[in-house]
């Protein structure tokens, strides 16, 4: 896999039963340009330890005047250095390749994932953990993958080279060949405790990452209430607490690293001074002493690829295992929802919820009204193809939306959100969404009552005289709560699905657009499903049927004004009305009953 051949046409199915597995997995599915970057790794590496070899017969050859082993040496030295130049190259060439394919890799499986899983995604695992695993956590993933090539071949050109001096040189070689197995193991006992050190940062980090983004989220209220310097502290301590995490960490790792110079120092000395001794007696040559000398220097060069991957592997296993948290999440299915009905048609009919009783009819506004707002959300989300925690699917047509693939499922079902997200752009851009060709963008944005969003937009947009190449800034922030749900609203209508639900369209709308919206989705939705969460009256007043949902079951069904008028739990929640309040109108409603009878 090339760069140039970015993004992956299917990225696979990844190894999510833990961190280690899915870092396996990872390395199989890259195998080729692993044993590429082995081979590059391995001609670089045993290039450059094999210029000892040289330099040694070179000073031995000048030592008893022989100018054929000079030229030889010579020779050697050129290949050497060509070898060395053209496996340095391709290896970064080829571990950049690794690294950046493994990265987008993990990428395109978060995306998949955060696309099939939907808004139930930030409900499941925190937001702030969700940007950590596809921002800095996919470096580190990357990072791993590609190091662990470079580690192999420096360790396969360490083995050769100590196999190597034992030949060329027995009494020194010995004394290498035991001394660089303990340099190299030297810092693994001090690796747990940097691990636990790094993962204590990371998770000081993460926690001040989901705290910048819910500040950054909700600047604007936070604005509204003057809290700016309460969270600012808040942000500052918890940087603070990075900040030390992170100097404990670096200690460590220091540490290690002081490990890994002085040890070779030691190495190399006892070298010398051995080297020395046996000279004295002629029991080695100078050149000999030499070349055992300057591989034991340049032996350190491959040594470091132990401290990384050791820094890799500690870095990379909690980025690895929070990213196989995220995705081993799965789009919850029934115990029936195992049949394969991609060559199906898309089911027309009813939508109807067996866990509450729920029934929309097709082709008429159904407005639900219930108490709990985060009932409301959870019954919306599995009014779109999420079952309940038993299991229970939705069915439209009489066919549950879990034993649909998931593509139709959202052709079928289309749920708005009470907070939608409006990406950064043009509306032109913003309105780019798969529609079913019916309803044009003027008939949505009529309806949505847009006309002063879309001047706003031409207002702030420089240049842009046509409101649909005005753009619009990353999450709308530049418009209003209400600007924001109606240009949303509109991008749903547009999109005009067989059966529409909507979360509080209008909850941060005046009353006066908001009875126009409420006639104008009425009119555009006219002979298509539409369910409309909602406690607004101008909404119910609008709607063909109204369903009251109480403590997680149909409660009443009816009209607007008849519930209104008649069922108290209805008007606790649309009304807000008092106890007191309550039972004077019950009162009243039994007059009024009295009076009919008579």
């Amino acid at each position: 896999m090339q760069i140039q051949d970015l993004p992956y046409r299917d990225p696979g199915v990844p190894d999510a039963r833990s961190g280690s597995r899915f870092l396996w997995w990872l390395f199989r599915n890259q195998l080729g340009g692993q044993l590429k970057s082995l081979a590059w790794g391995l001609l670089h590496f045993l290039s450059i330890s094999a210029l000892p070899f040289c330099v040694g017969v070179a000073v031995q050859a000048v030592v008893d005047h022989s100018g054929r082993r000079l030229a030889l040496a010579g020779g050697l030295l050129v290949l050497c250095c060509i070898g060395s130049a053209l496996g340095d190259t391709f290896l970064h060439r080829s571990a950049v390749t690794n690294w950046i394919t493994a990265a987008a890799r993990v990428q395109q499986l978060l995306a998949h994932k955060a696309a099939n899983l939907g808004s139930a995604l930030t409900r499941r695992v925190a937001a702030g953990e969700v940007v950590a695993v596809s921002t800095g956590d996919v470096e580190k993933i990357g990072w791993f993958v590609e190091a662990w090539s470079r580690f192999t071949a420096a360790a396969v050109t360490i083995v050769v080279v100590c196999a190597g001096m034992v030949v060329y040189q027995p009494q020194l070689g010995v004394l290498v060949a035991v001394g660089l197995p303990v340099l190299a193991l030297a810092a693994l006992p001090l690796l747990p405790r940097a691990t636990r050190r790094a993962d204590f940062q990371r998770e000081k980090a993460g926690r001040a990452t989901e705290l910048a983004s819910d500040t950054v989220a909700g600047l604007r209220v936070l604005r509204g209430i003057g809290g700016e310097e309460l969270f600012l502290d808040r942000y500052r301590r918890a940087s603070q607490e990075v900040r030390h995490a992170a100097v404990r960490s670096a200690r460590m790792w220091s540490l290690i690293a002081a490990i890994q110079v002085l040890l070779p120092g030691l190495l190399l000395i006892a070298v010398v001074w051995y080297g020395v001794h046996l000279a004295r007696q002629g029991r080695v040559e100078i050149g000999e002493l030499v070349a055992v000398y300057s591989s034991v220097m340049i032996l350190s060069y491959p040594l470091r690829h132990f401290e990384e991957i050791a820094m890799a592997y500690s870095f990379s296993r909690p980025s690895a295992t929070r990213a196989a948290r995220v995705l081993s999440l799965e789009r919850a299915m029934s115990a029936e929802g195992s049949r394969d009905r991609a060559g199906d048609s898309l089911p027309a009919g009813d939508l109807y919820d067996p866990a509450t009783g729920l029934l929309a009819p097709s082709g008429r506004l159904t407005a639900v009204v219930c108490g709990d707002p985060d009932a409301a959300g959870v019954l919306a989300e599995r009014l779109g193809g999420h079952p309940s925690e038993e299991g229970t699917s939705v069915l439209l047509g009489g066919v549950p939306l879990d034993e649909l693939p998931l593509g139709s499922a959202r052709t079928a079902v289309l749920v708005q959100d009470k907070d939608p997200v409006l990406l950064s752009g043009t509306l032109r851009e913003l309105l780019d969404v798969p529609a079913s060709g019916a309803v044009g963008a003027e008939e949505a944005l009529a309806a949505a009552q847009c006309a002063d969003v879309l001047a706003a937009l031409v207002q702030g947009s420089l240049g842009a005289e046509d409101p649909m190449d005005a753009r619009i800034t990353e999450r709308g922030r530049s418009l209003s709560g209400g600007q924001r749900q109606r240009l949303a609203l509109a991008r749903s209508l547009f999109t005009d699905p067989e059966v529409l639900v909507l979360d509080e369209p209008t909850s941060a709308v005046d009353s006066h657009t908001e009875a126009r919206i409420a006639q104008g989705v009425r009119d555009l939705r006219a002979g298509r499903t539409t369910v409309v969460f909602t406690s607004s009256p101008l909404l119910l007043d609008h709607a063909d049927r109204v369903v009251l949902v109480h403590e997680g079951e149909v409660a009443a069904v009816g009209v607007h004004r008849d519930l209104a008028r008649k069922e108290p739990r209805y008007r606790a929640v649309v009304t807000r009305e008092t106890d007191e309040e309550a039972a004077l109108n019950g009162v009243l409603n039994e007059l009024e009953e009295i009076e009919e009878t008579a």
